[in-house]
């Protein structure tokens, strides 16, 4: 027999009734009944009760030992008595008489339940991630992420794709996030660059002949934590292949992203492909946003000609000076209370705007409420007609500057939808976000920057840019650029990508920089693109943030094995850490005086030292 195990805590069935079985695993619950000893037993593939009958040598002991200590038991298969029988455990109907226990690690008291999912401090949780990582859903998490990584293996392999490894020690990346450097020993007063993305390589790797590249592959970003974002480093499914059109890269990878959802989404419905394509300037006006929640049926419209000239004139003058109106309809809520509104209102001035405008349509559809004495008549038939309002809706208004009136249109119709109770259950809806603007203004610096991705093709080329003589020319160029969402999530961003020299430099220079800046900056690729460049693109799909949708968490963190803090904090193995000074001596690294002052504090305080003070024993 073998030394720790015959079957794994998972595997035994009816037809197992009778043999003599080892397990090994955690003990995951106890129940004494007196007499009678039950042991949940767990390993990674599942539970199987224990048995210690009344006058078992190992009773007294198997009582003591606490929560998730490791043991090993040998003993029968038996069956359970009829309303013993659990359902809803695959080992339900047996349990293991023990004949010999024994303890291969004992386990101290613990800081948190791990046989129950209890809400703990997510501090205390990434403390202890090994402890965390045991829990039920956290377990589950962790190998659906594998399960989906290796189905985009094999997907992507299917259809021709050659997995290659870029370097991870490379060279400042113009990705647009802060890099994390890393000091050269060899090399005093250089840094090697951890990558933003394998950006420049994979490019590299379709110059160098390869037709079709793929890579799991890690990237590294010094960024403030969101709830869909890890600070400092994440996957992704990074894709890149030569002479495609915009229209290649989407039959490539719609087939990949809508057979892994529908493999993992359980109940889900996910888009069929061809997924839906929306402009930006599209989305920009119906959602208030470029990455937009279709599951959401609310749809923004522009009123501006409603409200120019009219009477209402806090609207009317800002039209005056450039501003619009979008119109976020809000079904079924005229007869709201007067306090949904004023919430909404104050909900509006949270978000740093000066608050909604509104207008309902009773039964008779006459306009009521504050704005509606000032859009009456023509102006009112039209307001209805551009909004699809009806008989008992509401609609709300967001006035502003095009960006400005967008967003908060977006947000309100986000904030409906989730109020309202709106959202479309139990599916996953793709759509391509297409047409970004190649240029943007920049207002801070008053000039024309780069809006999306400076490497990507504008549509129409080095003539597009050349024939431009205004600013106002040069904000209508659009890009060969396109971001796929899904459920309102952004999973990547992508391009066809500017192969010919003669474009990029022309690009850049618009922008304010010159051929020397463009060569010094990206000196390896515009130096391939010399020697012959194909027309190629790609995009690169967050694995976090697909993994985080399909185990319906909220917090990428849940769908991460060892996942740092909101702070930038591997709780865990204590990261960032002071180095040792004869290890900043060998890099020649001398810390600033305020660095000194920083690290002396900390050194100073109790909460910095040891484990956190919320680890209290949690022993059932």
């Amino acid at each position: 027999m073998h030394a720790f195990r015959t079957h794994t805590c998972g595997a035994l069935r009816k037809e197992h009734i009778g043999q003599t079985v080892k397990l090994s695993g955690w003990i995951h619950r106890r129940r004494d009944h007196g007499q009678l000893l039950f042991i949940d037993l767990r390993d990674h593939y599942g539970i199987s009760q224990l048995l210690f009958s009344a006058g078992h040598p190992s009773l007294d002991a198997a009582s003591r030992t606490s929560n998730e200590s490791v043991v090993t038991i040998t003993g029968k298969v038996v069956e359970r008595a009829a309303e013993a029988v659990n359902k809803d455990l695959p080992t339900g109907e047996i349990e293991v008489s023990v004949e010999t226990f024994h303890v291969e690690s004992a386990a101290d008291m613990l800081p948190f339940q791990v046989n129950a999912d209890k809400e703990t401090p997510e501090n205390l949780r990434l403390t202890y991630r090994f402890l965390d990582l045991r829990r039920e859903q956290m377990h589950t998490n962790i190998v659906l992420r594998s399960q989906i990584i290796s189905k985009l293996r094999e997907l992507m392999t299917k259809q021709g794709f050659l997995e290659f490894q870029t370097p991870i020690l490379t060279a400042s990346s113009p990705e647009g996030a802060r890099d994390y450097l890393v000091p050269s020993r060899v090399h005093p007063g250089k840094f090697y660059a951890l990558p933003q993305a394998p950006q420049m390589f994979k490019q590299l790797l379709m110059v160098s002949g390869f037709d079709r590249y793929f890579q799991i592959a890690p990237c590294f970003r010094d960024e403030d934590a969101r709830a869909d974002r890890s600070p400092g480093e994440f996957y992704q499914l990074d894709i890149e292949m030569s002479y495609v059109t915009q229209d290649d890269v989407f039959a490539a990878i719609e087939p990949v992203l809508s057979d892994v959802f529908k493999t993992f989404a359980g109940k889900n419905k996910v888009t069929a492909a061809p997924f839906p394509r929306i402009t930006f300037a599209d989305a920009q006006l119906k959602y208030g946003s470029d990455k937009p929640d279709l599951r959401n049926p609310l749809i923004i419209s522009d009123v501006t000609e409603v409200f120019r000239g009219s009477d209402f004139g806090i609207f009317a003058k800002n039209i005056e000076k450039g501003s619009v109106v979008r119109a976020i309809p809000a079904p079924k809520t005229a007869d709201q209370p007067r306090s949904f509104f004023d919430k909404l209102n104050d909900w509006a001035r949270e978000q740093g705007y000066a608050g909604l405008g509104y207008i309902t349509i009773d039964a008779n559809g006459e306009g009521k409420g504050p704005i509606a004495k000032f859009i009456t008549g023509d102006r009112f038939t039209k307001l209805k007609e551009l909004s699809g309002a009806k008989p008992g809706d509401t609609v709300f208004f967001s006035c502003g500057p095009v960006a400005q009136a967008a967003k908060l249109a977006g947000l309100a119709r986000t904030e409906l939808a989730n109020q309202l109770d709106l959202l479309e259950k139990d599916v996953f809806k793709f759509c391509w976000i297409v047409d970004f603007p190649f240029y943007e203004w920049n207002e801070e610096e008053k000039k024309i920057d780069f809006s999306h991705n400076p490497f990507s093709m504008p549509q129409g080329g080095l003539e597009v840019l050349t024939k431009a003589k205004s600013n106002e020319d040069l904000l209508a160029i659009k890009a060969f650029q396109y971001d796929i969402v899904c459920n309102g999530v952004e999973l990547s961003s992508g391009a066809i990508r500017n192969h010919r020299p003669d474009i990029m430099y022309k690009a850049f220079e618009i922008v304010g920089y010159g051929k020397e800046v463009v060569e010094e900056k990206f000196g390896a690729m515009i130096r391939a693109f010399h020697f012959g460049a194909p027309p190629h693109g790609g995009l690169a799909p967050g694995v976090d943030r697909m993994v985080m949708l399909l185990a319906n968490e909220p917090n990428i963190r849940e769908v991460i094995a060892f996942p740092m803090n909101q702070q930038a904090e591997d709780l865990l193995m204590n990261a960032p850490a002071p180095a040792d000074p004869k290890h900043l001596r060998e890099l020649n690294i001398q810390l600033s005086p305020k660095a000194k002052e920083i690290l002396e504090k900390k050194s100073q305080d109790p909460a910095e030292q040891g484990a956190p003070k919320e680890a209290k024993a949690a022993n059932a």
